[in-house]
């Protein structure tokens, strides 16, 4: 059996609006006691919206650490209290491009970045597309538009370095493979075991402490 890497001890030194930074003392093979920083994020889902003639749901926003607007999949946390990650995909799809879907299967789940962070994600496949009264959008979603790409053009602008959104490059290449491939889609109901909960509950317990 492999190292257990116990946590000796853990302390916050950061707690924002959408992420937690914490440092953990962790016992590592051979005795050792390191610091690991770790960034807590609430997770997130993703949806790549793809039509009858093969044509993804894309939305073009600006992006403030990179300083320039990303065309993306759509894409929201899951920073919700007790909402499901499928629940959350079907609100931000109805959010961000006013579409909702018949059809809902997961396509990839990634874990971001695991050096430094739990973030996680749970992207779905949504087909049987149809459009939904338009959504009251505030702040840099005020600015969003939607551009509806053919899924090979998309697969183009990938390799071309025009849409670098690691998630959106994620989405894309996989329904590409899914479309060629007989291995099926996982239902949506499938087992995430990478699912962040340490930011979620965190906020539970501080919700709970003021009641």
């Amino acid at each position: 059996m492999g190292h257990d890497f116990e946590v000796k001890d853990s302390r916050t030194v950061y707690d924002g609006a959408i992420i937690t930074l914490r440092v953990d003392d962790v016992e590592m093979p051979g005795g050792r006691v390191a610091e690991r920083e770790v960034v807590e994020h609430f997770g997130a889902v993703a949806i790549l919206a793809r039509d009858d003639a093969g044509r993804v749901a894309m939305v073009r926003q600006y992006r403030h650490p990179l300083g320039h607007r990303l065309l993306e999949l759509p894409a929201g946390l899951l920073d919700q209290a007790d909402e499901e990650p499928l629940a959350a995909a079907k609100r931000e799809l109805a959010e961000e491009t006013d579409l909702a879907a018949d059809s809902w299967h997961v396509l990839v789940d990634l874990a971001l970045s695991p050096g430094f962070t739990d973030e996680a994600l749970r992207l779905y496949l949504a087909e049987g597309l149809h459009h939904l009264d338009a959504a009251e959008r505030i702040d840099e979603e005020a600015d969003m538009s939607v551009e509806w790409v053919p899924l090979d053009d998309a697969v183009a602008q990938v390799f071309a370095g025009e849409i670098v959104n690691a998630t959106s490059v994620a989405g894309i290449l996989a329904a590409a493979a899914a479309r060629d491939s007989t291995t099926g889609l996982r239902d949506v109901d499938a087992p995430w075991p990478d699912e962040p909960t340490a930011l979620r509950n965190r906020r539970a317990d501080d919700r709970g402490r003021r009641s």
